[in-house]
């Protein structure tokens, strides 16, 4: 057993299947350049009892944004539709070992789930260990996941204004420290490259080992080298609100501070006309 409460190992993961109560989801995404197909790859090769959760799919339909959060009522439905129960444990993995993951535990807390887990080291870790799997769809039966999204989770678009204004919140910013400084281009058009005045770089790389959470002691020492006091509230950031949670991961991990994350991100702060934007290396706080 992993001595953080929120991964799993491939082990025990394994030795649960098929209880009740249990729901595993293979929350796999992928940006374009990685050219990777994550539901073609779910219906080649998944965990057993496994559903496919859809990133691009459980959103708010009426933005124009990547992955805006949706009502309470359409997460609950879809959840519900993938026989996943609020009262579950819930076990999210992907296809990279922690990336997208981070973002379907976040989510599920963040609609009422009491007891969310990443399997440590994702689908590379089940298959390193030889441990079976499945191919096809799945043809779940559906249950009632009770959504109430905790308000405290997310921040707006006007309350990140006005906390750059403010310039007094710690803002966490996951993408490559290359498009944090500008020096690399957004994969978005029309998103300005850059970053939020008195932001901090941490890309989420920085917190990941060999596919894996690196542990809470290193994590400690990733967030003291990028100036991050853990005891104080952080809010995060990325390219479209996945990789951000995996800040607010290891944040949990670290049992430290208070963490939300900002629904919009840089795909909405990127593109608005009149937003702040720097470039260059942050200053340390």
């Amino acid at each position: 057993m992993s001595a953080n409460p929120f991964l799993i190992s491939p082990a025990d993961l394994d030795a649960s299947l098929g209880r009740p109560g249990l729901s595993v989801v293979d929350a796999s995404w992928y940006l374009p350049a990685q050219k990777r197909f994550a539901k073609a790859e779910f219906e080649a090769a998944h965990i057993p009892g496994a559903v496919f959760f859809d990133h691009d799919a459980v959103v708010d339909p009426a933005s124009p944004l990547p992955h805006t959060l949706p009502s309470a009522t359409i997460f609950g439905a879809a959840a519900g539709q993938l026989g996943v129960a609020d009262t579950d444990t819930i076990v999210v993995y992907d296809g990279l070992g922690l990336f997208s993951a981070a973002r379907a535990w976040w989510l599920f807390r963040a609609y009422g789930a009491k007891d969310v887990r990443v399997l440590d080291g994702g689908f590379p870790a089940w298959q390193a260990a030889g441990l079976a799997t499945e191919s096809g769809e799945a043809r779940p039966e559906p249950a009632r996941f009770e959504a109430a999204f905790d308000q405290g989770a997310a921040v707006s678009f006007a309350e990140m204004r006005a906390l750059v204004d403010a310039g007094d919140t710690q803002i966490a910013d996951a993408r490559s420290a290359e498009r944090f400084s500008g020096e690399a281009p957004e994969p978005r058009e029309g998103v300005r490259s850059g970053h939020m005045p008195g932001a901090t770089s941490l890309p989420f790389t920085d917190l990941v080992e060999d596919g894996r959470l690196k542990s809470p002691e290193k994590l400690a020492q990733v967030f003291e080298v990028a100036g991050l006091d853990t005891s104080k509230p952080v809010v995060t950031s990325c390219g479209s609100g996945v990789t951000a949670a995996v800040i607010n991961l290891a944040l949990a991990a670290t049992g430290r501070g208070q963490s939300r994350l900002y629904d919009g991100s840089w795909a909405e702060w990127g593109s608005a006309p009149d937003t702040p934007v720097e470039t260059g290396k942050a200053a340390r706080r």
